[in-house]
């Protein structure tokens, strides 16, 4: 029997997933096609917060757990909520993982340096100097702007209203090394003012003037985030963007989407690898099974429309969340302080969805509201 032809269209955490967990399996054949020159071209990605029953049930399956362990970093927080004042109110545990998920691969299977321009009726991918056909399945997993999505759909991300200011710091453990205990190898998120974007005094290509106007604008907040603006280099301006909540395509049989490809959104929730590496473990099983039916055609199609169904519904609920959490530290007045009860007991109920979880839902959250009011009476 000839092998099963999978196309993966990009080379981040959750193509690469998908990719290893079909590594090995006989009569699958996985090509994984990347835009980025090398896999030292940029920078491969921070601290990513992997959970028990997704992106570490995934890790799992792929054989790579002894490995993460290795390389967890355990004593990181991903993401630490604080105020204009440095007060942490929430943090969040993380990892890296692409690195790893490279090594684990067969170096063969990926194409650097083959950006996708378009996709045929025929199922040939375009790139900029090449074709490539003969798939079976072409997986798009590319991103917010995926070419594959455009095969399916002709939805784009919309803007979520939300744009900041991005500045880097090189080597930050040797030249800033309080900013780097300060974030603890992870990322910290501290909220300004709404509409401070609008009108912005600088032109983003002047690092001093945007440094010097930051500072300004930044006025009275702690001395080390403001050391921080101080060390840094590159500003870049970025806008989030984010597919509508609930939103889905009509199964096409050879294509399907994983990842931000499928449900970009902010991140606010923490969720969105864990949700596209589940997607990649999901799909996997579907295709491993598909290559071992004697109807292929009638398997695939059929195996495909029932992963697409679970990964609607998962979207959409961690879409939902996503979305309350941005609307409450993004567009609530006095965020974070005001909501920081409602978002923690958000989180706590998302994440355990038992019973017993259920059954004591009003006391896991009077809990969570006594907590903070007496950490907001002594802070």
């Amino acid at each position: 029997m000839a092998p099963l032809r999978i196309a993966i269209v990009g080379a981040g955490p959750v193509g690469l997933t998908l990719a290893r967990l079909l590594l090995n399996k006989p009569n699958i054949e996985v090509t994984v096609f990347e835009s980025e020159t090398s896999r030292d071209s940029r920078g491969q990605g921070g601290s990513l917060d992997l959970h028990t029953t997704t992106g570490l049930a995934a890790v799992k399956e792929a054989g790579l757990y002894d490995e993460f362990l290795k390389n967890a970093r355990f004593d990181g927080e991903a993401l630490v909520l604080r105020d204009k004042h440095l007060t942490k109110y929430i943090s969040f545990g993380g990892t890296l993982l692409r690195e790893m998920l490279l090594d684990s691969v067969l170096p063969e299977i990926i194409r650097w340096g083959y950006h996708l321009q378009s996709i045929d009726e025929n199922y040939n991918l375009i790139f900029d100097q090449n074709m490539k056909g003969g798939f079976n399945l072409i997986v798009g997993s590319e991103g917010a702007w995926s070419k594959t999505r455009k095969l399916l759909s002709d939805q784009m991300p919309n803007y979520a209203g939300i744009t900041g200011i991005r500045f880097t710091i090189s080597k930050a453990k040797e030249t800033a090394p309080e900013c780097y205990n300060l974030t603890n190898r992870g990322s910290v998120l501290s909220y300004f003012n709404e509409g401070w974007m609008d009108n912005l005094p600088f032109d983003l290509d002047n690092t001093e003037a945007v440094k010097k106007a930051i500072r300004e604008i930044y006025k009275g907040w702690h001395p080390d985030l403001l050391n921080c603006v101080g060390h840094s280099q590159s500003p870049l301006s970025r806008r989030l963007y984010m597919l509508p909540v609930g939103w889905s395509w009509k199964n096409r049989p050879g294509f399907t989407l994983i990842g931000d490809s499928a449900h970009i959104m902010t991140l606010f929730a923490g969720e969105g690898v864990n949700l596209g590496i589940m997607d990649a473990l999901m799909l996997s099983r579907a295709i491993i099974k598909i290559s071992k039916s004697s109807n292929r055609s009638e398997s695939l199609m059929a195996e495909i429309k029932t992963v697409e169904k679970g990964m609607f519904m998962r979207a959409e609920r961690t879409a939902t969340l996503t979305n309350d959490m941005m609307t409450w530290l993004f567009f609530t007045e006095n965020a974070p302080r005001s909501i920081i009860e409602k978002l923690a007991a958000r989180q706590m109920t998302f994440h355990n969805r038992s019973l017993l979880m259920r059954a004591s839902h009003p006391l896991v959250v009077a809990s969570v509201h006594t907590h903070f009011f007496w950490f907001k009476a002594f802070h």
